[in-house]
């Protein structure tokens, strides 16, 4: 059973009747199947009802939600023969950020993402996916060698942000994640990129210039957190839900704006609810978006990049 955020509060009820009477019919001999699958249909319908109309508050919740597919998921699920990279070649290697080349779905592409990690010593091992100065230089390092293999470029985002640490001041970050953002547009590669969770900030950004920008249905893109769009507006993180619904962080609202091109649809309730089907759901997009821009030259598609960049913004009178 998956976790229940605040707002499922009703939803994890109902569930929790469900269980108990299973509970019960399994110990008493007790047939309880007709109220079981009456409390299920139930359950099913609020699901579905609550996550028909979600704040983007709400969405923000569910992009974060612990038990979404993480980086090392989706490399398991769609690729084979994946050989991580590693290092920047400066200082160090950034666990945050990983990636290496891969076969996807009979193509030899570059993956590479945001890993956030899924237990406490892994979350700790990979930064909470914030990655560090030497991650986003590993990435030019990676972009770089897909670009003179004439490699396709897949990113997968899921990221609250760059490390905003002393170290990664020091070493050079906002000079890394432009260097990293230099590279996406200059690439003359075809480059995927998907927002699977949380796209923040420059941090989401420096792997997120791509030709084709997917986004889950439920995920988030946005200049700064809601609470840190709060907390300079407001002084206070409480205003995160105003803060959410002003910025315009939805893929629904993000689509609209041209910012994204396409929305991928997750499975009822969230990609946590059921991960095989979110991947796959994922994989496909990016299958169709590979086929649109494989015959493209290099230049068309450094064309592509900048016109689908310059063009975000602009207000047609």
């Amino acid at each position: 059973m998956p976790t229940f955020l605040d707002f499922e509060k009703p939803i994890a009820e109902l569930q929790g009747r469900i269980d108990e009477l299973r509970e019960t019919g399994a110990e008493g001999g007790v047939d309880i199947l007709s109220e079981v699958t009456k409390l299920q249909a139930k359950s099913d319908k609020l699901l579905k009802d609550t996550f028909a109309k979600l704040t983007p508050w709400q969405k923000t919740q569910v992009a974060r939600h612990p038990e979404r597919p993480h980086f090392k998921d989706y490399v398991a699920g769609l690729f084979t023969e994946f050989l991580p990279l590693a290092g920047d070649r400066a200082f160090g290697d950034d666990q945050a950020i990983l990636g290496g080349f891969a076969m996807f779905r009979g193509r030899r592409v570059l993956v590479m993402g945001h890993e956030k990690g899924d237990d406490t010593t892994s979350r700790l091992r990979h930064n909470f996916g914030m990655g560090k100065p030497e991650g986003y230089r590993k990435a030019v390092r990676l972009m770089a060698l897909a670009d003179r293999f004439a490699l396709p470029i897949v990113t997968l985002v899921d990221t609250s942000g760059a490390f905003p640490g002393l170290q990664a001041e020091e070493r050079g970050q906002a000079e890394a994640i432009a260097r990293s953002t230099e590279a996406c547009l200059a690439a003359g590669v075809p480059l995927v990129s998907a927002v699977v969770g949380e796209g923040g900030s420059g941090g989401a950004i420096a792997l997120a210039s791509g030709n084709r920008v997917l986004m889950f249905e439920h995920a988030v893109y946005s200049v700064i957190s809601p609470e840190g769009c709060a907390s300079i507006l407001w002084r206070t993180s409480d205003k995160a839900p105003e803060a959410a619904e002003a910025m315009k962080i939805t893929a629904q609202d993000l689509k609209a704006l041209g910012v994204i091109d396409t929305i991928v649809t997750e499975p009822l309730g969230g990609a946590h609810r059921n991960p095989a089907a979110a991947i796959s759901a994922l994989g496909d997009a990016i299958e169709r978006a590979l086929d649109d821009l494989t015959q493209l030259t290099a230049e068309a598609l450094r064309r592509d990049r900048r016109e689908k960049f310059l063009a975000m913004g602009r207000v047609l009178s």
